[in-house]
């Protein structure tokens, strides 16, 4: 009996009551399903905690579904909408473009062109098998083609053009290496002769195709399928030009030297044109008479530097010229663009928080998650769950590609059969924290597809506790045994609202809130010094840039910097964002450490063991000793759900060199940790010994808390582990007593306890 398998996703991150969500679903061997909305409590199976706890609401959508399988079309292209007929290929022609390949053997590539696979029709300018330059045509039955004789180095730019004279055949195909200090993986001093030029008549002409003209792919099609994008490319693509007549050898030459502007192309794609002081966005300009301009799909990464890049700007604002290379990878998917299965209009006063669509079939299931934002605020308490974060690490294969993985996780990886089979077909594209086929860095996350690992149970195969969403919905869990009144929003909605926080007494993070944009953070630091007051229960926070582009919410940029705890790094002269023109990498490194924020900053990551905290001499100060009332002892969260400890796995210190406030309180630190917790890297400058967790004071976790202007306060825990430690013993225990502690008092307006005593504060010198 073939297997049944169902997942899916919604149309965006957050909804308001009164809106309508939308599921798009895939289902394999099955015509229907039963859907179940639900509210989700808790998410994390430990036996030593409550399991997964979900509510199941009434709603209109419940019931049997109607579904079937949706396709995805992964791989980057830019599409050319030719409705003047210019690039139908059915004349004399010239075709070329700047090109670096970054796999330039993995299989026939199409640079640029108007060919379907389905039709045998058209014409492209592409790669063989064999990395050598060609370019074919088909006339509906039959297809001919002319191929280099020297192969394409990979990660090194060219400049490749085809002529063809419709009338005798002739074709002439011409390559030249475009190499500098600079621009690619080989200098000047490498003996290589890469020009080459080949000519051939044609046996076949052109017939043309009705698919559009693509940078990076042909089209082809299948009967249950549909039209899907095929020959993609790896590589980069800088400026390209078309002509309506066969260029001269003598003038295929003169290209490499002055460009394409002299020859007066019919179309001439100027892929440095539309930067602007905002970012750039998917469009790829002609700058020629026509005006046939192209779009991006599933997002192409721009802001990549060009054949011409001469190494002495690394922000493409200051040299746009510079910047033409727009990356193509094969196996980019960003939006699945699947059709709605059901839709669920959400009925005025549903309760905001995390929900799902329970997706049954057979043996099969899926929670396609989506959280509910309140239409204004209800209690004083928001939770605030950290889905720039969740993005980040989304459909992530860390332990599948990271060679030192197991070293770093302490732990042999135990695959699910889901995460096995994911490997094997990763189809709905990859993490921040992965590499695309060609070795890329991965820097965009979407939220239109599938995403393996925001799901409640799912438990990292790498740590093998839960990571983020999953482990966040505890909090959720402890809110609720403990009967406090709160609402729920999402990172995504302060980046469309930055007002939101205004309407509460206190913030409440998530475990892992690593990833910020400009704007949140401002927003946070504003409602922080205005008298807010925010718990950061998390661990590794407020670490990496990331931005948007407006009206675009659901879809992230990240690019991983030369500093940081990071799975890769951008290339030279690619750290800056193409959505937002701002320099990526670390808030460290733009001047705005953690510490700055809430008293602690990330310091140690390891994953063998959690540990307890050690109440410190400040914790018994007049000012900050009602955090511990009810607390026996000084040893406290020696147990949990992550690996046995309330602090561990991601963790921070006080520093104040770093930004820590100096009268902020060190109410608690965790040490003794194994060898397997090693400083971070941005903190070492040289290697020496002595950075590894047995060695170095600064690999702990400690807790802190500082009051700011209008009875604000923050209150930190500095540790990824903290939220699975709430649930142990039924939410009784002493980690939840300090928390009861602390948003009993940040909850309720005026003046905190222990004020009397802020006159004996550390000391500002």
């Amino acid at each position: 009996m073939a297997t049944i398998s169902v997942t899916g996703y919604t149309d965006r991150v957050s909804y308001a009551p009164g809106e309508t969500v939308q599921f798009k679903v895939s289902a394999d061997n099955t015509a229907t399903a039963t859907v179940a909305i639900t509210r989700l409590i808790h998410g994390d199976e430990h036996p030593d905690g409550p399991g997964f706890v979900e509510e199941v609401l009434t709603a209109d959508c419940a019931g049997e579904q109607a579904v079937r399988k949706q396709f995805v079309d992964t791989g980057n292209a830019v599409v050319v909408d030719d409705t003047t007929g210019l690039l139908a290929g059915a004349g004399s022609m010239t075709i070329a473009a700047f090109v670096y390949p970054t796999t330039p053997i993995k299989g026939r590539q199409v640079l640029l062109g108007r060919f379907a696979l389905h039709e045998n029709a058209g014409y492209a300018l592409g790669l063989d098998s064999h990395g050598r330059l060609t370019f074919w045509v088909g006339d509906g039955t039959d297809t001919d083609e002319i191929a280099g004789t020297v192969p394409l180095l990979h990660h090194t730019w060219y400049l490749v053009a085809a002529s063809f004279d419709a009338k005798s055949g002739a074709v002439t195909l011409h390559q030249e290496g475009l190499v500098n200090p600079y621009n690619g993986r080989l200098g000047r001093v490498a003996p290589f002769d890469h020009r080459m030029t080949v000519e051939q008549r044609l046996k076949t002409s052109v017939r043309p195709a009705t698919t559009p003209f693509m940078w990076a792919a042909a089209s082809n099609s299948a009967p249950v399928r549909g039209v899907f994008k095929d020959f993609t490319y790896n590589g980069k693509i800088d400026r390209s030009a078309v002509w309506n007549r066969a260029l001269s050898l003598i003038e295929l030459r003169d290209l490499a030297q002055a460009g394409f502007g002299p020859h007066t192309p019919e179309v001439h794609w100027d892929t440095t044109e539309g930067y602007g002081p905002d970012g750039i966005d998917d469009v790829v300009r002609d700058v020629g008479p026509h005006g046939l301009h192209g779009v991006g799909v599933q997002r192409p990464v721009r802001a990549m530097t060009g054949y011409n890049w001469s190494g002495r700007n690394d922000d493409w604002r200051a040299a746009p010229g510079e910047y033409g290379g727009i990356h193509f990878h094969d196996d980019a998917m960003l939006d699945c663009a699947w059709e709605t299965t059901f839709t669920w209009t959400i009925p005025s006063g549903t309760r905001s928080g995390a929900y799902s669509a329970r997706i049954e079939a057979g043996d099969a299931q899926d929670h396609i998650p989506f959280f509910i934002r309140p239409e204004r605020p209800t209690a004083p308490i928001l939770y605030l769950m950290p889905t720039n974060s969740y993005l980040a690490y989304a459909n992530e294969m860390i332990v599948h590609h990271v060679p030192v993985g197991q070293a770093i996780l302490a732990h042999p990886a135990v695959l699910t059969e889901r995460e096995a089979d994911y490997y094997q077909d990763p189809k709905y594209g990859r993490s921040t924290y992965d590499h695309f086929a060609d070795g890329g860095g991965v820097c965009f996350a979407s939220w239109t597809r599938p995403i393996l690992n925001i799901r409640p149970r799912w438990r990292s195969s790498a740590i093998g506790t839960t990571w983020q969403f999953p482990r966040d919905l505890s909090l959720i869990g402890w809110l609720e045994h403990h009967r406090y009144s709160y609402d729920v929003a999402t990172d995504h909605d302060l980046a469309e609202n930055p007002d939101l926080l205004k309407g509460y007494q206190v913030v409440l993070t998530g475990s892992h809130p690593e990833y910020w944009s400009e704007q949140g953070l401002n927003d946070l630091e504003d409602f922080i010094a205005e008298g807010g007051r925010l718990m950061y229960l998390g661990g590794n926070g407020f670490y990496w840039v990331v931005s948007y582009r407006d009206g675009e919410p659901s879809l992230m940029e990240v690019r991983k910097g030369e500093a940081g705890m990071r799975a890769w790094q951008a290339e030279p002269g690619e750290y800056y964002h193409q959505t937002s023109a701002e320099r990526g990498g670390i808030w460290r490194n733009r001047a705005r450490p953690p510490q700055k924020l809430t008293g602690v900053g990330f310091t140690t990551q390891g994953f063998d063991e959690c540990h307890p905290y050690r109440r410190m001499p400040d914790s018994y100060h007049k000012s900050v000793a009602w955090i511990f009332d009810g607390v026996e002892g000084e040893v406290f969260g020696d147990f949990g759900l992550a690996l046995g400890g309330a602090a561990g796995l991601e963790t921070e210190r006080y520093d104040l060199e770093l930004g820590t406030p100096p009268h902020t309180r060190l109410l608690a630190s965790s040490t003794g940790y194994s060898d397997n917790y090693a400083g971070v890297v941005e903190d070492i400058l040289f290697n020496h010994p002595g950075t590894l967790g047995t060695q170095s004071a600064t690999v702990r976790a400690d807790m802190t808390y500082f009051t700011a202007a209008n009875d604000g306060a923050v209150f930190s825990t500095g540790s990824i582990a903290w939220i699975s430690a709430l649930p142990s013993f039924g939410y009784e225990n002493n980690v939840s007593q300090v928390m009861r502690n602390v948003l009993d008092a940040f909850q309720k307006p005026g003046a905190l306890p222990g004020g009397a005593w802020d006159q004996e504060e550390k000391s500002w010198t």
